[in-house]
């Protein structure tokens, strides 16, 4: 089977092992158009091509680049023709500009269609968009969820075809995993790292929450964003300039040393009204480096993180602060959490999982009609 994927997301190198774990399977083709650059609202983000082995990674032009619904990919139409796949995925949300001409596309060429969901609050939109949507939920033969609340969105919305839950991406175990020269402070190292430091993280609640915790200690942040000065003033405010450190923007290939030299990563995240966490890659990514997470309750974090970590109410600073009050005093927790941590990704969360369950999809799309 000829498999046609659009995905912006794949411009990451580090994403585009799934990519190749896909095309290992004997029995697909596999061919992912992806735009020269997206410029993100965090920074632009430009095509490296890190892994390419096995299938076609073909740079296609995409108009109103940086608009998440309005853009879209020109040449699609006369890609489809000239690669006739069996399955189209787009890997978009519904309402999105590109999926519904993808959609459109992909019925015209006779190709069974996929979108990839994301969202898991119920949103209103306004003409054209809602009329967009309903075209996607509709014709679409099948879909993948990111996460639970995803579901009962879009079958709230009217989608009743088959679908299943599968990550966008898992996390590849030959660069996240603990280190043998692991760095180690003699103070216990506490983090949280993400690309943009805004209100919904919930990183000045850590800062609150961390003041007054006896014994040595620090706190590194990592990213950037609208709230650094404000935080930056918070921890000072507290007295804590000499604990808290702000290091900025983290690249995806500097992660795993970064997150090496944590005790522990907290996530966490608030939910607003137009937003909630979706999943929390950080989590995974830290599991698999063996560091113990702490987590809120927002959204899809404690599906995520499950009986592998500890999980507190939003803003709740008083129950934050006690989770890692508990992992700085005993060790053999931490060494519980850790090997739990690690044994959760290696079950349902590496590159190689979600590569597997997303060719399951396609078969099962192939096999819709025998």
């Amino acid at each position: 089977m000829r498999i046609l994927m659009v995905s912006k997301a794949c411009l990451v190198g580090a994403y585009q092992t799934k990519l190749e774990l896909i095309a290992d399977h004997a029995d697909l083709e596999l061919m992912v158009i992806v735009p020269p650059s997206w410029r993100d609202p965090a920074g632009k983000v430009n095509l490296d091509r890190a892994h390419t082995n096995g299938y076609q990674l073909v740079v296609d032009p995409i108009r109103f680049n940086g608009r998440y619904h309005l853009h879209y990919y020109p040449h699609l139409t006369r890609r489809l023709r000239e690669y006739q796949p069996d399955i189209l995925h787009i890997d978009e949300e519904p309402y999105n500009l590109a999926t519904w001409k993808a959609i459109r596309a992909g019925r015209s060429t006779g190709c069974k269609t996929l979108f990839f969901s994301w969202q898991n609050i119920s949103r209103k939109y306004l003409w054209p968009f809602n009329k967009m949507e309903s075209s996607v939920l509709k014709n679409a033969d099948f879909a993948i969820m990111g996460n639970r609340e995803s579901v009962s969105v879009w079958q709230g919305k009217g989608y009743k075809g088959p679908y299943e839950i599968i990550p966008q991406f898992g996390v590849s175990i030959n660069r996240f995993k603990r280190q043998e020269q692991r760095s180690r402070s003699k103070e216990f190292v506490i983090g949280t790292a993400g690309r943009r430091l805004v209100r919904e993280k919930g990183v000045g609640l850590i800062i609150k929450s961390v003041a007054g915790l006896p014994g040595s200690w620090q706190l590194r942040i990592a990213g950037e964003g609208p709230e650094r000065q404000s935080l930056e003033q918070l921890a000072a405010d507290l007295g804590l300039g000499h604990r808290v450190y702000f290091d900025g923007l983290i690249s995806s290939e500097d992660m795993p040393a970064y997150l090496n030299q944590l005790d522990a990563l907290v996530l966490a995240s608030r939910t607003m009204p137009n937003w909630k966490e979706q999943f929390g890659r950080v989590l995974i990514e830290a599991m698999a480096c063996e560091v113990p997470v702490i987590g809120s309750d927002s959204g899809e974090i404690p599906n995520v993180i499950g009986p592998a970590g500890l999980i507190f109410p939003e803003d709740d600073g008083e129950t934050l602060k006690k989770h890692i009050q508990s992992l700085m005093d005993d060790e053999n927790v931490r060494d519980e959490l850790s090997k739990s941590g690690l044994q959760r990704v290696l079950a349902k969360y590496t590159q190689e999982k979600v590569a597997d369950k997303t060719v399951s999809v396609y078969r099962k799309m192939m096999a819709q009609d025998e």
